[in-house]
């Protein structure tokens, strides 16, 4: 508490009178273009690792970067992530929805033991929320997960995307850069595509294409960001080489 304290001084005299000078200028123009999905690990610090500002985006964190699907909510019984969904893309009529998963996620590590049926017992889930809210929400990754182990991480995998017609290929790491927990978050980010366009509320404005979704993943350890490209059916580098192609397939199928 003392560093944050001190903290909230130095931004007093340095950051203070340009960032209320934002605020103003968004509070009279407000255009955020994405909202944001991460996870809530400290390492990840979206405004910064996507240069954005003041307005630019959403940002929604919890423990691994996960958007329950709609089925696990009845009657009026829901949870922050798809009353962000709302707010953002219906409310604000946001057009870019991004999941960001990361490495070395804790939540994805611990995802990866709960295959374990003693580790994942109704009495384990009772003692951590943690492990209750993975079993829940993060499941469908998991299963995705294990269709890729059983193929020994060389098939690709399919997703429903928009729509449930429209469906896309994943291959994941093919290059065997990453762990396999690595591996297993790169299929939790993409799975949450799935879980977003399972909401009926965003249904009219993704089948009309005026909503897109897309997944980012961050290395923490190189700081290398990837976005799954949809036309290579793969995780793609952003870097001086690929950016061109990635911004053209962007404009051509998200514009």
């Amino acid at each position: 508490m003392d560093r944050i304290l001190r903290g909230v001084m130095r931004y007093r005299q340095t950051d203070r009178k340009t960032m209320v000078e934002q605020f103003i200028q968004v509070k009279n123009n407000p255009v955020p273009k994405a909202v944001f999905f991460t996870c809530m690990d400290s390492r990840m610090i979206p405004t910064r690792f996507t240069e954005t500002n003041v307005g630019d985006m959403f940002v929604v964190r919890n423990a691994g970067n996960l958007i329950p699907h709609c089925q696990h909510f009845l009657d009026e019984y829901t949870t922050n992530e798809p009353a962000a969904l709302e707010l953002g893309c219906v409310v604000n009529d946001i057009r870019h929805i991004i999941v960001c998963g990361h490495s070395d996620c804790k939540a994805m590590n611990l995802l990866h033991k709960l295959r374990d049926e003693k580790f994942a017992s109704k009495d384990n889930r009772r003692i951590s929320p943690l492990r209750a809210w993975l079993c829940t929400h993060a499941q469908s990754s998991l299963t995705k997960f294990q269709q890729l182990e059983l193929a020994g991480y060389h098939t690709p995998l399919i997703f429903q995307s928009e729509t449930p017609m429209r469906k896309f290929v994943a291959y994941i790491d093919p290059e065997n850069r990453f762990s396999i927990e690595d591996k297993l978050s790169q299929v939790n980010c993409l799975q949450q595509l799935q879980n977003i366009a399972s909401y009926g509320f965003l249904k009219k404005r993704l089948e009309t294409h005026q909503l897109h979704i897309h997944a980012l993943w961050f290395d923490i350890y190189s700081g290398d960001i990837f976005y799954f490209s949809r036309q290579s059916k793969r995780f793609i580098e952003i870097n001086e080489d690929t950016v061109d192609k990635l911004t053209k397939e962007v404009n051509r199928y998200y514009s």
